[in-house]
């Protein structure tokens, strides 16, 4: 009977702090907590995994502009369907990629390119003055396009302007670029 008694209190003694931890480690005030379920099973607020399919999101939009890319189809709901773990490491993985692709997209251009680029927008790979030129070397949507470009330039990554006008400027010279190419 004493042991009998002593495995039922053994028992309730083991099974109180799993119940305790999880009741500490999960506070649902505190997004992206995890906490341990009664049965030892890892358990995620859905509100911080839907922050970090979020998070993630932007992260990989990021890196697509940079890398002059697209999302592939379907990418969404793959991330969303993901374990938290794996999104982390992914996320994590971006950073750094994005990391290295900044600093590789820092000044690209030649210096006849920089040239170039100064006076045509003053460098910057946003101008849109609506005259039918685009970005920061002024391409019109032909001549974007015959290097590769898709979209509108101006709305391209700057290192993929630069890289754009370097192919041009390859094919034709300076010829592109009338006044500023001078």
């Amino acid at each position: 009977m004493q042991t009998k008694t002593a495995l039922a209190v053994a028992g309730s003694v083991l099974a109180v702090p799993s119940t305790a931890l999880a009741a500490a480690t999960h506070d649902s005030d505190t997004p992206g907590r995890e906490a341990l379920h009664p049965t030892g099973r890892l358990i995620h607020d859905e509100a911080a995994k839907d922050r970090l399919v979020r998070t993630h999101l932007r992260l990989a939009r990021r890196r697509a502009r940079l890398s002059g890319d697209r999302l592939p189809t379907g990418y969404t709901r793959r991330v969303r369907d993901d374990a938290v773990s794996v999104i982390r490491l992914r996320s994590r993985r971006l950073h750094r990629s994005i990391a290295r692709l900044e600093r590789r997209a820092g000044s690209t251009a030649s210096a006849p390119l920089q040239a170039i680029a100064a006076c045509e927008s003053g460098g910057d790979p946003t101008t849109n003055t609506g005259n039918g030129f685009y970005g920061k070397y002024q391409f019109t949507m032909s001549t974007w396009q015959s290097v590769g470009g898709t979209g509108n330039p101006a709305a391209a990554p700057e290192a993929e302007q630069d890289r754009r006008a370097a192919m041009l400027y390859a094919q034709s010279g300076s010829s592109p670029w009338p006044v500023c190419g001078q």
